[in-house]
């Protein structure tokens, strides 16, 4: 009996930070006293003047009263007292960091539209975080209001200025998806651009939806980049498209490009037969992953001599990607593996087509731009710094015969 009340005991003891009684309280004060001293803080900067200080600059007054309000958090339903005041001119203060009518924080609003930007429907989400809202209202209405706000954000996001963006290298890329388009069905390209600033951060620059992948689309796509003030980045990342590479020429001229070497690998073995590709793959190694740029060089020019003896289209493929495929030994070593492949931009692209799948035919453009966007601005895609981003802020070095090196005929 007594090992039985000890066991009770300590069964309840755990449950007791899943419930909320002891843990979940702790924090939701902790929030709410957080939450006051924001609003105090804005009201004061409001007003000109802390409280009960005389000052010329001040606009008005506490009155002191209060009002109560309900704030759904991380924590759960929150409850707190903002505070009232009123200008000179009997206009009342309204807090903008805690509007008077928002519920929800937004965080919790960012967790929401991940759960429905992960291919959860509202009913399925009202039961995976009824813990949580507890009773918090969760109408239906409450995703699509949600969708509407970012709907509006992707919009101003879309034409905002990009002449503040300090823009090293710049990653693009297209993924096919289904939609309507003018009465009929059809898959259509979404364009990405990613951003690295000079600390590495990795920043979402463009989406739209184009007709094609030609080189007015592509030009279409990265004139709007330049348009919008993005200066002409160091370094461009991308396939083969001859349609982008145009239009970066034409819109940044003599840009430097990186052709993806992934893609240039399973472009070659297209060529080639299945029995000689291990044998492709290992010569093919030799080139992109080599230590320095002079025995890369050397590689290359035996692979063309060898392959033009076995499978000639394989030489002339790998000589159509020239001296692109070796553009990132200009670069610290320490960033090789971020910028000699598209993977970036592809990982990206692979969790759209994910998400895609689950919604089959898109009726507009706008409705799947606004799922790619959310699914960025939601969190569910994180975009962390790139590797060897502590020597992003050294300009790229090239050896004193860089430049012959690469004149890779």
């Amino acid at each position: 009996m007594h090992n039985s009340k000890a066991v009770a005991v300590r069964a309840a003891a755990v449950a007791t930070p899943f419930t909320g009684d002891s843990l979940g309280e702790s924090i939701r004060n902790y929030l709410r006293t957080a939450i006051l001293k924001i609003a105090e803080e804005e009201l004061s900067a409001f007003l000109g003047a802390e409280a009960g200080v005389r000052t010329p600059a001040r606009r008005g007054y506490r009155n002191g009263c209060s009002r109560k309000r309900t704030i759904t958090t991380s924590a759960g339903p929150t409850e707190v007292q903002l505070p009232r005041a009123r200008t000179f001119d009997g206009d009342e203060w309204q807090s903008t960091m805690i509007p008077r009518y928002s519920r929800r924080l937004r965080e919790v609003d960012a967790a929401l539209l991940g759960m429905y930007f992960g291919g959860v429907n509202t009913r399925k989400i009202k039961q995976a975080i009824r813990p949580l809202l507890r009773d918090s209202p969760l109408s239906k209405s409450s995703i699509s209001r949600l969708i509407v706000r970012l709907k509006d954000f992707f919009e101003a996001w879309s034409s905002r200025s990009l002449a503040t963006e300090d823009i090293s290298y710049v990653y693009m890329d297209g993924t096919y998806v289904r939609l309507r388009c003018a009465g009929r069905r059809g898959s259509l390209p979404v364009m990405v651009a990613i951003g690295v600033r000079s600390t590495g951060e990795k920043v979402l620059l463009s989406l739209r939806v184009m007709g094609s992948e030609s080189a007015a689309a592509w030009q279409a796509f990265v004139g709007d980049l330049a348009g919008r003030g993005l200066k002409r980045p160091e370094l461009a990342v991308i396939d083969g498209n001859q349609g982008l590479a145009l239009a970066l020429d034409r819109t940044w001229p003599e840009i430097p490009r990186q052709r993806c070497i992934v893609h240039k690998y399973w472009n070659l073995l297209g060529y080639a037969p299945k029995n000689s590709h291990e044998q492709l793959k290992a010569d093919y190694h030799a080139i992109v992953y080599a230590e320095d740029l002079a025995a890369a060089r050397a590689a290359y020019e035996a692979f063309v001599r060898k392959w033009k003896r076995l499978h000639e289209g394989v030489a002339r493929s790998i000589q159509e990607a020239g001296d692109e495929l070796l553009t990132f030994m200009r670069f610290p070593k320490a960033q090789w593996k971020a910028i000699r492949t598209t993977n970036i931009i592809e990982r990206l692209n692979q969790e759209f087509r994910r998400r895609v799948k689950t919604q089959g035919m898109f009726p507009t453009e706008s409705s799947i731009l606004i799922l790619l966007f959310g699914v960025v601005a939601s969190g569910m895609v994180k975009l962390r710094k790139i590797e060897g981003f502590d020597t992003m802020e050294a300009k790229p070095k090239i050896s004193e015969h860089a430049d012959q090196a690469l004149a890779i005929a």
